[in-house]
């Protein structure tokens, strides 16, 4: 599985296939386990409010949600280096009709409701190191993807990079 999906030694070595934006990835969502900083109680509140704690959760839960579903679209596509896999198809049904990186939007979701749930700066600090963390890595898919894709300059064309509507995570 690791070799159908282009890991190399040299790679890590070198960011051939863009192992380097892998590991960013995986580094900033594993901080995502850090304990909260500053505590609540730093900003003068015993706990952390219901409602926001709430809001956080259903934002988790919908973002692992959507992060299933933006897999089961890829199907055999899949592939967690940004370089696309040799026998890979242009995916935009599922998921990828609502913007060309579902499984990025989705990440940053989860992340977004971890800062909500836990009102931790250091955890916000983590979502906009991941927002600026996937970005690099959906630009560097999207040079692979044209390169192997003729009509996916057509698809980026009209649809949503990460998130339509927020500057940064969307260059159409």
């Amino acid at each position: 599985m690791f070799s159908d999906w282009g890991f190399s030694w040299g790679g890590w070595l070198d960011n051939r296939r863009g192992e380097w934006w892998l590991l960013a990835q995986l580094l900033l969502i594993t901080a995502h386990l850090l304990p909260v900083w500053p505590s609540p109680a730093s900003f003068g509140l015993l706990i952390w409010p219901l409602p926001l704690f709430g809001l956080g959760l259903l934002f988790l839960a919908l973002g692992l949600f959507r992060v299933i579903e933006a897999l089961r679209s890829l199907g055999a596509s899949l592939s967690p280096l940004p370089a696309p896999k040799l026998s890979n198809q242009l995916i935009a049904t599922g998921a990828y009709t609502i913007c060309r990186h579902p499984l990025y939007r989705a990440l940053l979701l989860c992340s977004a409701g971890v800062v909500l749930a836990t009102g931790s700066l250091l955890h916000l600090l983590l979502l906009f190191s991941l927002a600026v963390v996937l970005r690099g890595k959906a630009r560097f898919e999207e040079e692979g993807l044209r390169a192997v894709h003729p009509n996916y300059t057509q698809y980026a064309a009209v649809t949503p990079a990460i998130v339509g509507w927020m500057p940064g995570l969307d260059w159409r």
